[in-house]
C-alpha cells in the first residue's frame, strides 16, 4: 500500500510540474525553459536529505522489514552501463519522454506515450536478450 501512495504522489508531482508533457521536456533540454530544473533540484534536494539523515535518525529503512539495514549499493561504472546510458539520454532528447513521466501521463489520458512506453519495453527485452546472450 506504501508503495502504491507512493507512486501516486511521484505521479501527481510529475503532473503538476508539467514534466509528463514532452514538449516541455524538449524545450528544457534545449535549454528554452528552466522551469524543470527547479522539479529536478527539488527532486535531488530531497533524495541528499534522505540519505544523509536516514541512517543517522532510524535504525532501519521505515518500510524494509525485520533485518533489512542501510546497506551501500556500490555500482559499476562500465561499458554497458556507459553504452545504456548513453541510449537513455538520446532516447529521451528525441522524445522528451521519460518512463517515470510517461506512466504518470498515461494515468492522465495521454495516450501517445504509450509508443513511447513500448520502445522502452523493446529495449529492456533486447537488452535482457543481449546480456543473456553474451553470458553463455
Amino acid at each position: 500500500m506504501a508503495v502504491f501512495l507512493c507512486g501516486g504522489l511521484f505521479g501527481y508531482g510529475l503532473s503538476l510540474s508539467t514534466m509528463i508533457q514532452p514538449q516541455v521536456v524538449l524545450s528544457f533540454l534545449r535549454w528554452q525553459d528552466f522551469g524543470l530544473t527547479l522539479v529536478m533540484g527539488g527532486g535531488v534536494a530531497v533524495i541528499l536529505l534522505a540519505y544523509g539523515l536516514g541512517p543517522r535518525l532510524l535504525r532501519q529503512p521505515l518500510l524494509g522489514g525485520r533485518g533489512v539495514g542501510f546497506d551501500a549499493h556500490l555500482a559499476r561504472l562500465d561499458r554497458p552501463t556507459v553504452l545504456g546510458s548513453a541510449l537513455f539520454g538520446v532516447g529521451w532528447g528525441l522524445c522528451g519522454v521519460c518512463p517515470g513521466p510517461a506512466i504518470a501521463g498515461l494515468g492522465a489520458g495521454m495516450t501517445d506515450l504509450l509508443w513511447a512506453l513500448a520502445g522502452m519495453a523493446g529495449g529492456a527485452l533486447l537488452q535482457g536478450w543481449w546480456a543473456d546472450r553474451r553470458r553463455a
